[in-house]
């Protein structure tokens, strides 16, 4: 995209009364955003839902002068920026019908072929949520996944941090442009996200963290990624509306179980309770369920032992393959009378000591 284009592209996105929906139908209908601003009035009024308010919108001037200013902002600060129908802008939110038609990014961000995973929650996350948010990163990084999340107080940053530590890419989605940080005091954590990831936005510099924005800038960590797991949450947040956004793009919802009296656990509570999100108490759980192989971890050579300690759930998963062969996870759980969340973590240990393989779709087999 030359300067030319993003100009027209940055004035389409000014425009107040038209979204990322409506903004692509137009793009579709008349080739590319110049040619929405030189197309005549009464074209753009012919296509379908735009009427005269939006069509008079886009003859407004200062839709271009504002975009020059703006223009000139990202030359002068070396700001890179995603436009939907390039090759370059996230795949996975290339499949959202309302992904923003231009992001801006910075730092060293490759999401090409890569696993990622949203985690969000409660910005008051207690010693409990912060311990398991750092374990699951902690177990997952083994496959080197995307940590994407909003670079907020309490789990935002826990996230991030723990895939700091773990040298994890992390991507921190803004409510706001490049040219600040909120909250101020993560404004330390800046360099270390950059240096292996970054921050997306698709704010301009004029724009605040504003309130209706954060509820904008959900829609991309979901976007972003394969699945979304919610640490922590009460009945009413912000994580619960990432959670709806994310089911609306068929994507996995994970979520961490918690006592029914717990404030800070009755969003999560309620996701599981009425099959919103899968229930998990470890990374082992989440490996299974997005059948994530293991192509990219640390390959161990298995020796042959002659004597194999097993736990009595895991003896019973042996017996039960032995026996059938090549199964899938819910026929395990419902033969062997075992809740799923209780032998993902099994699996895994059985896979890591040489007895079973897994298979695509979810499948288990005894090699031992």
């Amino acid at each position: 995209m030359n300067n030319k284009e993003l100009l027209y592209t940055l004035a389409l996105q000014k425009a107040t009364k038209i979204g990322d929906i409506t903004a692509k139908k137009l793009i579709q209908h008349c080739g590319s955003p110049e040619a929405i601003f030189k197309e005549k009035e009464s074209i753009l009024q012919s296509i379908n839902g735009i009427g005269s308010f939006i069509s008079n919108s886009i003859k407004n001037s200062a839709l271009l002068t504002a975009a020059e200013e703006e223009l000139n902002y990202l030359q002068k600060n070396n700001i890179n920026h995603w436009y939907f129908q390039e090759e370059d802008y996230p795949e996975r939110l290339k499949n959202c019908i309302d992904g923003p038609i231009l992001l801006f990014h910075s730092g060293n961000i490759n999401l090409k072929k890569q696993k990622i995973i949203s985690i969000v929650g409660t910005r008051n996350i207690t010693n409990y949520g912060k311990h398991l948010c750092e374990k699951i990163i902690d177990d997952l990084s083994i496959l080197n996944p995307v940590i994407v999340s909003g670079f907020a107080y309490g789990t935002d940053i826990t996230a991030h941090k723990a895939a700091i530590k773990n040298n994890l890419q992390t991507i921190g989605c803004l409510a706001h442009g490049l040219n600040q940080i909120y909250p101020k005091v993560h404004k330390k954590y800046i360099h270390q996200v950059e240096e292996n990831g970054g921050f997306v936005t698709e704010f301009w510099s004029t724009s605040n963290p504003d309130r209706e924005n954060f509820i904008k800038r959900n829609r991309v960590i979901a976007g972003l990624s394969e699945a979304t797991l919610v640490i922590e949450s009460a009945e009413k947040g912000g994580s619960l509306i990432t959670a709806d956004i994310a089911n609306s793009y068929n994507r996995e919802i994970f979520a961490l179980p918690g006592r029914p009296e717990d404030k800070l656990s009755i969003g999560c509570n309620n996701l599981i309770k009425l099959q919103r999100a899968q229930l998990v108490t470890s990374a082992a759980d989440i490996i299974y369920m997005l059948n994530w192989q293991t192509e990219n971890t640390k390959k161990k050579v298995i020796q042959s032992q002659l004597f194999i300690q097993l736990n009595e759930t895991e003896e019973k998963i042996v017996n039960f393959l032995k026996e059938k062969g090549n199964v899938d996870l819910d026929t395990i759980s419902v033969s062997c009378q075992l809740p799923i969340y209780s032998i993902s973590s099994n699996l895994l240990n059985l896979e890591l000591k040489g007895l079973i393989r897994p298979h695509p779709g979810k499948h288990f087999e005894y090699i031992g």
